[in-house]
């Protein structure tokens, strides 16, 4: 094969908060789980499915947070995923009843298939673990998982380096866990950087990570080839920046191919739709209308959701395809220009959180399959590639100390510290002191000792998750995001006191290590 113009990095990022509630029948937030896997995860094992079978030579990486495989290989949240699946196949063929000789029968039928493959795919493929999926094609070639920091801690906001550094080297202990092999790469949690976390990465045996544009574009010396090539930090480790213009051609609602007027509208659900009675069985015990995953609108245009028309699943598709040739097009007039500029074969990374494939954009685990295939298939100029075999293939790069930055609003840290969420962290960085205290402490403790460190450490990991900041800042379920912060933060306390105490209870912790059995294999001692 020639060699291309250029290399085309689609990068997705699959991340849910560590949420399991054994303590209740069903949980109101372990939906996001549920939500994900049928519309997003399942999806893209799909089409690994495809590319394997008739020998696509396509490619991408797909970060796998620590939470998310914590989660996906848990006996608890696998069944209760499948009874929420069982439900919504029950209701499904009803519906093929109820909307029969209507203009929403199409798409049901589409809900019904979809619903039998997710079940196929999730029970009989993959044995209720679809972690095992995604290892099964990393190893044949077709995505490159990396990790993530253990609970998609926000790195630059942590005032330890034992904190900094146990989010790194406890993600890449669950990696193996996982996938059997150390994590080449991770996406830092919320892309955020700061100067010196690279080290921590070269320790951990981290080759790359993922950057904002300007966290390369701004660094110091400034690159040579701006964020079209990788470069290495002063560590050694590879960082990749982002392509905004390829980025947001995707991920924007308003210029981007999401806000297609005949893709499926998401704001409207069968859950307000349907009559109450009727809806009700598949709705929560609190019988409170939610969405239930079943939507028979398209987006239509700006107009108000009562005016929604019928979703027509064929157009939809069509709409994909066409927006696959466009993107690829528009790829391939993007690296003849910027090789051209640079003289180099230019690098675009695009990433995107992976959700935004199938959970809210519908069509675009369809856009990506025809997407990759295309490039595939139909032309020469653009390549697919991952980072480990792009360094492989190219293996000098400009040194640059990349400066603080993330993919936040702003580009920085205020989405993560500001007035809503700034209490968190005299906490947070208290019990991160505290944490690397007990570590000093007890070199040499006694099983239950080691039970309660161990613990320690995980609840300290769960209070550290981005996500609860994140949640204040956006104002939805703030109520939650606060509760789950301080019930971590006491938790941890309370077995930070009890161990200097020397009066353990072990029932307490045994309860804890019901509720929040996230990392079984962790080490306290990283924060030593």
């Amino acid at each position: 094969m020639a060699e291309p113009l250029g290399y085309l990095m689609m990068m997705f990022h699959a991340h849910l908060p560590f949420v399991r509630h054994p303590e209740h029948e069903e949980f109101l937030e372990e939906d996001w789980l549920y939500e994900a896997i049928t519309e997003t995860y399942l999806p893209l094992l799909n089409m690994l499915e495809g590319f394997e079978r008739d020998r696509v030579n396509a490619c991408f990486t797909m970060s796998l947070t620590p939470p998310l495989c914590e989660m996906l290989a848990d006996k608890l949240l696998q069944d209760r995923y499948l009874a929420r699946l069982g439900r919504l196949q029950e209701l499904m063929e009803k519906e093929i009843k109820r909307t029969e000789g209507g203009p929403f029968n199409a798409a049901a039928h589409q809900y019904r298939n979809h619903f039998k493959l997710c079940r196929e795919l999730f029970e009989q493929k993959w044995g209720k673990n679809i972690v095992q999926g995604f290892r099964h094609y990393q190893e044949k070639g077709f995505v490159e998982v990396i990790t993530c920091c253990a609970t998609h801690g926000f790195l630059p906001l942590m005032v330890t380096e034992s904190g900094v550094r146990a989010q790194i080297q406890i993600a890449c202990a669950n990696y193996r866990k996982h996938f059997g092999r150390n994590p080449r790469g991770i996406w830092l949690a919320e892309c955020a950087y700061a100067p010196g976390v690279d080290r921590f990465l070269r320790e951990a045996g981290i080759e790359f990570f993922f950057m904002d544009t300007h966290g390369v574009a701004f660094g110091s010396p400034r690159p040579r080839y701006g964020n079209f090539r990788p470069i290495f930090t002063p560590s050694g480790v590879a960082a990749f920046a982002r392509d905004a213009e390829s980025s947001k051609q995707v991920w924007s609602s308003e210029e981007g191919y999401p806000g297609d007027i005949d893709y499926r509208e998401f704001y409207r659900d069968l859950g307000y739709d349907g009559e109450y009675s009727y809806i009700k069985p598949y709705l929560h015990r609190d019988g409170v209308r939610r969405n239930i995953g079943v939507k028979y609108h398209r987006i239509t245009g700006k107009v108000p959701l009562s005016d929604k028309q019928a979703y027509t699943p064929e157009w939809a598709t069509r709409k994909a395809d066409t927006h696959a040739a466009n993107f690829l097009f528009n790829r391939q007039h993007q690296m003849r220009w910027l090789k051209n500029v640079i003289g180099a074969e230019p690098v675009i990374v695009s990433p995107y959180d992976a959700e935004l494939f199938g959970h809210w954009w519908s069509e675009g685990p369809q856009f990506l399959n025809f997407m990759m295939r295309k490039t595939a298939f139909d032309q020469e100029e653009v390549q697919l590639s991952t980072p480990p075999r792009f360094l492989e293939k190219h293996r000098r790069h400009q040194v640059v100390e990349p400066c603080g930055s993330s993919w936040g609003d702003k580009g920085y840290y205020e989405v993560w510290l500001n007035g809503s969420n700034d209490w968190i962290y005299r906490h947070l960085h208290a019990s991160e002191l505290r944490m690397h205290e007990l570590a000093h402490r007890f070199p040499y403790p006694n099983p239950l000792q080691e039970r309660a460190l161990k613990q320690a450490a995980r609840e300290l990991l769960l209070a550290q998750s981005s996500d609860w900041a994140f949640i204040m800042t956006t104002g939805t379920m703030v109520a939650y995001a606060e509760k789950r912060t301080r019930d971590h933060l006491h938790r941890f306390n309370g077995l930070y006191l009890q161990l200097l105490e020397n009066r353990v209870e072990e029932p307490w912790v045994g309860e804890l290590e019901w509720k929040d059995n996230i990392f079984e294999e962790v080490d306290y001692r990283v924060y030593g």
